[in-house]
C-alpha cells in the first residue's frame, strides 16, 4: 500500500487515472441508483396502465363474469393473472382468501387506483365505473408487480455494468496517449549526443509543458554559449601560446648547433623534448576545440586510401625511427560520407598513437572493409594493448593509461572521440591478439560515400 502511495504521488498520470476513475465510479453510481429507480417507477406505471386497459376492454367489449371454481385457479398462472370482478360481489366471497373467486374485496372501495391487502396479500386494485352503473374491479398482486418491476429495473442498468469497465479501460488508454508526447520527449532528449545542445522543437507539443520546454532550450542556450567561451578560451589560449612555443623551439635548434660543453648538451636534450611535446599539446588544444565547436561542417564523400597515403607521408619518418612495419593491407579503395579533414585527423591520430606505443620492431596495419551500408577502418598495432577496464576511460580527456613511458598529452583519443560523435560514426576497441589480450585494434564505423554505394 506504501508502494502505491509513493506511485501515486511521484506519478501524475497515475493520479489522473485514479482521479478520472473515481469520478467515472461516482457518476455511474450515482446515475445507476437515479436509473434504477426511474426504470422501476416507470414500470409500475406501466402495469398501472395494463390495469386501465383491461378495465376499459371489458367495458367495450360488454363482457360477463364467470367465477371459475377453485379446482380451475389451481392449475392458473397466478403469479401473471389480473383478476377482473365486480365490486358488489365481494360480499359474496366464499373464502377469505385469493384461492376463490370473486376475492373480498370492500365494497366502500373509491373510484381509481390503490393499494388493498387481501387475506395478508397486497393487491394493486383499480376500481371503475362502466356505463351501466357498476362498478367493476380489476387487481393484480403486489408482490409479482414489484417483482416484475424490480427485474425490468435490473435489465436497465446492463448498460451501466457494460460501459463502466469499458470507460475505465478507455480513460486509461486516453491518459497514457495523451502523456504519450511526454515519454517521446523524454526518449529524444536521453538519446541526444552529449555535444547536441540545439533547441527542442516545442511546435507539436501540447501547450500544458510547452514552458517546461521552453526553459529547457534556455538552459540548453546558456549551456551551450558556456561551452563555446571555454572552446574559445582553450583555442585563444593555444594560439596565443603557439607563437612563443615555436619561437623556443628555434632557440632551441640553433643552441643545439653551437659549441657547448658535453654537460650543457645533455641539458639541452630533456629541454628541446619538453618544448616539442608542448608544441604537440598546443596543437592538440587547438584540434580539440576545433572538432567541438558547434560549426557545421560539410560532409562528402571521401577516399579512405588517400587519407591512409596522406597520413602515412606524415608519419612515415616517426615509423622508421622505430623500424616498424607500417603499411594498408588490402588493395580495394572505398569512400566514407564525413568531412575530408576530421576523417584526416582522426586516422592521424589513432595511426599516430599506434607508432607511439608499438615497440621497436614492430608492426601496424591498416585496413579498410564493407560491411553492408558501412564501412570499417581499423588500425592494430602490436603493442601493449589497452585493458578492458581501460578501454571506455582513454577516451577522456587528458587521461593516460598507467605503466606507459611513451610522452603524450592524452588528447588524442577524445580528439578521434570527438570527431567520431560529430560525424555519426562508431568507435570500438579491442585487443589484435584475442588469445594473448595483447596489442590495440580500433575499429571505426563510418557511413558509405556515394560512389562505394554506386559501385
Amino acid at each position: 500500500m506504501d508502494g502505491f502511495k509513493k506511485r501515486l504521488s511521484d506519478s501524475v498520470q497515475l493520479r489522473l487515472s485514479v482521479t478520472l476513475s473515481l469520478a467515472i465510479l461516482i457518476v455511474a453510481v450515482l446515475a445507476g441508483f437515479f436509473a434504477f429507480i426511474s426504470a422501476l417507477n416507470e414500470a409500475h406505471e406501466m402495469q398501472d396502465e395494463t390495469l386501465r386497459q383491461v378495465a376499459v376492454l371489458f367495458e367495450r367489449q360488454q363482457m360477463t363474469l364467470h367465477y371459475p371454481t377453485v379446482e380451475q385457479v389451481v392449475d392458473d398462472d397466478e403469479e401473471s393473472r389480473v383478476i377482473v370482478q365486480y365490486l358488489a360481489d365481494g360480499s359474496k366471497a366464499t373464502s377469505n382468501d385469493d384461492a376463490t373467486l370473486p376475492l373480498p374485496f370492500p365494497s366502500t372501495l373509491a373510484n381509481g387506483l390503490s393499494t388493498v391487502n387481501i387475506a395478508g396479500e397486497n393487491f394493486r386494485v383499480l376500481v371503475r365505473a362502466t356505463a351501466g352503473g357498476e362498478r367493476i374491479v380489476v387487481a393484480q398482486e403486489a408482490d409479482v408487480r414489484d417483482k416484475e418491476a424490480r427485474e425490468s429495473a435490473w435489465h436497465s442498468l446492463m448498460p451501466f455494468l457494460i460501459l463502466f469497465p469499458v470507460l475505465l479501460l478507455v480513460v486509461s488508454d486516453l491518459v497514457r496517449k495523451l502523456f504519450r508526447p511526454i515519454a517521446t520527449l523524454s526518449n529524444e532528449i536521453d538519446q541526444r549526443d552529449k555535444q547536441a545542445l540545439h533547441p527542442i522543437d516545442e511546435n507539436h507539443l501540447p501547450t500544458e509543458i510547452r514552458p517546461f520546454v521552453v526553459a529547457i532550450n534556455r538552459l540548453l542556450a546558456r549551456v551551450a554559449q558556456s561551452m563555446e567561451a571555454q572552446r574559445r578560451f582553450i583555442a585563444d589560449a593555444a594560439h596565443e601560446l603557439r607563437s612563443p612555443m615555436t619561437a623556443l623551439s628555434l632557440q632551441a635548434e640553433r643552441l643545439a648547433t653551437t659549441e657547448m660543453s658535453t654537460q650543457a648538451h645533455e641539458c639541452l636534450l630533456p629541454l628541446s623534448r619538453g618544448i616539442e611535446r608542448s608544441r604537440k599539446l598546443i596543437d592538440q588544444l587547438l584540434a580539440l576545440a576545433a572538432v567541438q565547436s558547434n560549426l557545421d561542417r560539410p560532409q562528402t564523400s571521401v577516399s579512405v586510401h588517400e587519407v591512409f597515403r596522406r597520413v602515412l607521408e606524415d608519419l612515415l619518418p616517426l615509423a622508421e625511427l622505430k623500424r616498424i612495419d607500417i603499411g594498408v593491407e588490402g588493395a580495394g579503395d572505398v569512400q566514407v560520407t564525413i568531412n575530408e579533414m576530421d576523417l584526416l585527423i582522426l586516422v592521424k591520430n589513432l595511426v599516430d598513437n599506434a607508432i607511439r606505443y608499438t615497440p621497436i620492431g614492430g608492426r601496424v596495419d591498416l585496413t579498410v572493409e564493407l560491411e553492408q551500408e558501412s564501412v570499417i577502418l581499423q588500425i592494430k598495432d602490436s603493442g601493449p594493448g589497452i585493458s578492458t577496464a581501460e578501454q571506455k576511460l582513454v577516451f577522456d580527456p587528458f587521461y593516460r593509461s598507467l605503466g606507459t613511458d611513451e610522452p603524450g598529452s592524452g588528447l588524442g583519443l577524445s580528439i578521434v572521440k570527438a570527431i567520431a560523435d560529430r560525424a555519426g560514426a562508431r568507435i570500438q576497441l579491442s585487443f589484435s591478439d584475442e588469445m594473448k589480450k595483447s596489442g590495440l585494434c580500433v575499429s571505426v564505423w563510418l557511413r558509405r560515400g556515394l560512389l562505394s554505394a554506386a559501385g
